[in-house]
């Protein structure tokens, strides 16, 4: 295995990862909130699918998928971009988010497209210095960021599970 696959494989395994602590969710948790907890479920797996596929942007020059951003008031299938953007906070309006299915098939396909452009970026794409917010990196270590980010919201979910009385994912 190459250091390049190490790397896709790195956000290919977020899939799973946080896949484990959707375990009792479903529609009518989705958005649920907790005291001193900032955000809910749908909010961060929008939020997570959105950054990495502004990271992905950053190589390919495509943006995220339309299906799966709009503007506000974009059909309901899709995350609002700006309100799971960076600084956004949560509504708790279930309305305002898709499905929980359709979040997860979101914040997977982000995961797949990041993992694919890792795979197909040029040694000079990997290389490239990027400014991310008030950074600037070499593109692939934006992938290996992109990977604590999704474990920082995972760790979120996670406090969330328990806030709302669910149970331990490891029984």
């Amino acid at each position: 295995m190459t250091p390049r696959d190490v790397l896709a494989e790195s956000v290919t395994t977020c899939k799973a990862l946080v896949a484990r602590y959707l375990a009792g969710f479903d529609d009518s948790t989705r958005t649920g909130q907790a005291a001193n907890l900032p955000n809910h479920l749908a909010w961060s797996l929008g939020h997570c699918a959105l950054t990495m596929h502004r990271v992905a942007e950053r190589v390919d020059a495509k943006p995220p998928l339309a299906a799966h951003f709009a503007g506000p008031g974009g059909p309901p299938s899709a995350f609002n971009a700006e309100a799971v953007a960076f600084g956004s906070r949560p509504a708790s309006d279930p309305a305002a988010y898709p499905t929980l299915p359709r979040c997860v098939e979101i914040f997977n396909a982000a995961c797949d497209r990041l993992a694919a452009t890792v795979r197909s970026a040029s040694d000079a794409q990997l290389n490239q210095v990027i400014k991310w917010g008030p950074i600037e990196a070499p593109w692939w270590s934006l992938v290996l960021r992109m990977t604590f980010h999704n474990g920082f919201h995972t760790g979120q979910i996670a406090d969330l599970r328990r806030a709302l009385g669910f149970r331990s994912i490891f029984g």
